[in-house]
């Protein structure tokens, strides 16, 4: 298997292949399905009527759409350790690494920041955690990880991240709920939040990117730091695609079992969902890798290569635009102010179909609408780089 270089969601946009480099297609199609799954479970056309699949589960459990967060960061410890073989090809020392992860880092917890803010930009009530703020500090923190600790020694810090979280979770007394508690509000995770970010959590209890909850999330992309790894030492094709199929089976069963105790919660992001979620990943992965790289079936992939060669670039704007559609009021005769997204709804789509099938419309239209946009830069070569 030819692999030496791979675009990164730690480099999400990355250069296109050239004559001297290879380029693991399939993790940049599995990184814009994945965005491209974000962006369509984050815009329905009315938060009313939307299949079951896509929403979240209430709480323990999961759907499709809980997979999507942690496919990106362990997408993100996938192409970090390809990021880093081919950097430091290229001659670059660990201290140059630091100041870009430093500096990359920063740039996407203030863009999380300003999601956050926009439009009032109250900073007295500003919610800090999120999802961009969550990925710059697994990213930053397993970077350093990467850079600093051997192989050995990473596998005792995930196995630390793991089980510490579990442990904490499960034998911590909550004051005024005791201690083992995995409800929204008698968790330890979520008393931590309200005791450190009081007024600035996404419900008024608990926060789903809180504080405690991403110690578990940084050992989601360590695991993809050791697929990457993996992947970058010379192997049959064949051998790679059934390896990563085992692993990713053995995975899921694993975390089924871990979730009989510390049941799988995206919420509380708890060890059993890592577990799972990462061998699902690799599940899916694995099945990319095979139809894209091994059988070279590329066309189907090549919307989602769009997605992924630009994907903070595709979640940020399309984000931004959505806070716009819903903050942008709009004054309707009889006086009724509705927003611009609920004017666009009513009128395009609402009468085309059932409210589900209307709102999923929406929703699909939405991820059209910027893999347009994403694919004119495509087109132009014009990669964003932070």
């Amino acid at each position: 298997m030819a692999t030496a270089t791979a675009s990164a969601a730690s480099e999400p946009a990355g250069s296109p292949p050239t004559e001297k480099s290879h380029r693991l297609v399939s993790l940049d199609a599995f990184r814009g399905l994945t965005i491209a799954g974000m962006i369509l479970v984050n815009n329905p056309g009315t938060w009313g009527a939307i299949y079951a699949p896509l929403r979240h589960a209430p709480w323990h459990g999961w759907t499709p759409t809980d997979l999507i967060f942690p496919f990106f960061l362990f997408i993100a410890g996938v192409s970090m350790a390809f990021s880093f073989a081919a950097r430091m090809e290229r001659g670059a020392t660990r201290a140059t690494l630091v100041r870009h992860l430093l500096r990359r880092s920063a740039i996407i917890f203030a863009l999380g920041i300003f999601l956050n803010a926009f439009p009032e930009f109250q900073f007295a009530t500003l919610r800090y955690p999120g999802v961009l703020q969550r990925i710059a500090v697994c990213y930053l923190s397993a970077s350093l990880i990467s850079l600093y600790c051997g192989r050995r020694a990473r596998i005792g810090i995930v196995a630390a991240l793991l089980f510490g979280y579990w442990a904490l979770m499960t034998f911590v007394p909550v004051p005024g709920y005791g201690a083992g508690r995995l409800d929204p509000e008698g968790n330890l995770a979520a008393y931590v939040d309200r005791a450190l970010l009081p007024g600035k959590l996404w419900q008024t209890t608990w926060d789903p990117e809180g504080l405690l909850s991403t110690i578990p999330a940084i050992a989601t992309a360590l695991l993809g730091v050791f697929l990457g790894e993996w992947l970058l030492a010379p192997r049959a094709p064949q051998r790679t695609a059934g390896g990563m199929l085992a692993l990713g089976a053995a995975g899921l069963v694993l975390g089924e079992i871990w979730g009989l105790v510390f049941p799988i919660n995206k919420n509380l992001w708890t060890g059993s969902y890592v577990i799972f979620t990462a061998g699902f990943a690799l599940v899916a992965l694995g099945i990319c890798y095979w139809l894209v790289d091994v059988k070279g079936y590329r066309r189907w992939a090549t919307p989602f290569v769009v997605y992924g060669v630009n994907p903070i670039a595709a979640y940020f704007l399309s984000s931004l635009v959505a806070d716009v559609l819903v903050s942008w009021k709009m004054a309707l005769v009889g006086g009724q102010a509705v927003s611009l997204k609920r004017h666009i709804f009513q009128s395009c789509f609402a009468p085309l179909a059932s409210p589900v099938n209307a709102s999923l419309l929406y929703a699909l239209s939405y991820v059209a609408f910027w893999l347009a946009l994403m694919w004119l830069l495509y087109r132009r070569r014009i990669f964003v780089k932070i």
